[in-house]
């Protein structure tokens, strides 16, 4: 290992790079598994979520020691809403987009969680957001309305396209409302020891609705290549990224390791081109970039306490 890659992982660099590319190759997990099979989105959510499990489990035993506070009934009942909302709902509402949406335009709808929490929360707060942050949230929807353009123009079925755009934004509001909710846990447990309980709390509440509403024999008869892809992101795009995410969080300070999140469009776009031939546009890049631009520019958040 060269003195660069070294100086990398030793501030945390390197951690952040790894968390954006693991969350970046999600969509296109997605769209391998549907391709090989799936039969939808609920199985393919229950497979990724029956495989991450253990590996939630896994980040609570990691953050064992790092702060032990008890949790109340009512830390619990936050802990079920943050679960509902957050990895169950958003994922679910993602991956039913991903049935028609590219992956490219589904990483850039997603990124526009920012500016929703900054929307959400000013209405919360009863307070106006600056003449900046009304400019960056307005870019960054210029941007996504230009992504949007592209992908009704060339997919030729508007319809589904914007059906799969509605799914994903749901996603991108019910994940803001998870991120504005998990502020006061985080300060009290940590961001692993928050993320492993409402991943924990999430899988069962995708295994429950899977066992109330499916066949287990449909699930166990799907192709391996399903169950491979599902347990590439399970691995790959759940619980390393969050790991690698907090590991960068203690290095650099989460408003410096929230940056690198700017990779993930760039990535996911580059993957969706190279992995799934998804053709890349001008009206694409253009769109990313705007998108990009508006995130930048709004003023990042306070940093929390991190095991």
């Amino acid at each position: 290992m060269n003195s660069t890659c070294r100086r990398w992982l030793a501030d945390g660099r390197l951690y952040a790079v790894l968390s954006a590319a693991g969350f970046s190759l999600k969509a296109i997990f997605v769209k391998l598994g549907y391709a090989a099979g799936a039969g939808g989105a609920l199985n393919l959510l229950t497979l990724r979520m029956g495989l991450a499990l253990p590996l939630f489990l896994w980040l609570l035993h990691l953050s064992r020691g790092n702060n032990d506070a008890r949790l109340g009934w009512a830390d619990a009942g936050h802990v079920l809403l943050l679960g509902t909302v957050g990895y169950y709902l958003s994922s679910l509402f993602d991956f039913y987009g991903l049935e028609t949406i590219t992956a490219g335009l589904e990483r850039m709808i997603l990124y526009a969680y920012p500016s929703l929490v900054l929307l959400i929360h000013a209405a919360l707060a009863r307070e106006r957001p600056t003449p900046r942050a009304v400019a960056a949230v307005l870019i960054c929807y210029a941007g996504l309305g230009v992504a949007f353009f592209h992908d009704v123009s060339f997919a030729g079925a508007s319809h589904s396209v914007l059906t799969g755009a509605a799914w994903v934004f749901a996603s991108a509001v019910t994940y803001a409302l998870y991120y504005i909710g998990s502020a006061r846990l985080l300060q009290r447990m940590g961001s692993m020891r928050l993320a492993g309980l409402v991943g924990s709390v999430s899988c069962g509440l995708v295994i429950g609705h899977y066992s109330l509403s499916r066949d287990w024999a449909t699930l166990l008869s799907l192709p391996g290549a399903v169950w491979g892809y599902a347990a590439l992101m399970a691995v790959l795009s759940t619980a390393l990224p969050i790991y690698w995410a907090t590991l960068a969080i203690q290095r650099l300070g989460a408003a410096h390791a929230a940056t690198f999140g700017n990779l993930g469009p760039v990535l996911t776009l580059i993957a969706a081109w190279v992995i799934l031939g998804e053709a890349i546009s001008a009206w694409q890049i253009t769109g990313l970039a705007l998108v990009l631009c508006g995130v930048t520019h709004l003023k990042p958040g306070k940093a929390v306490k991190t095991d």
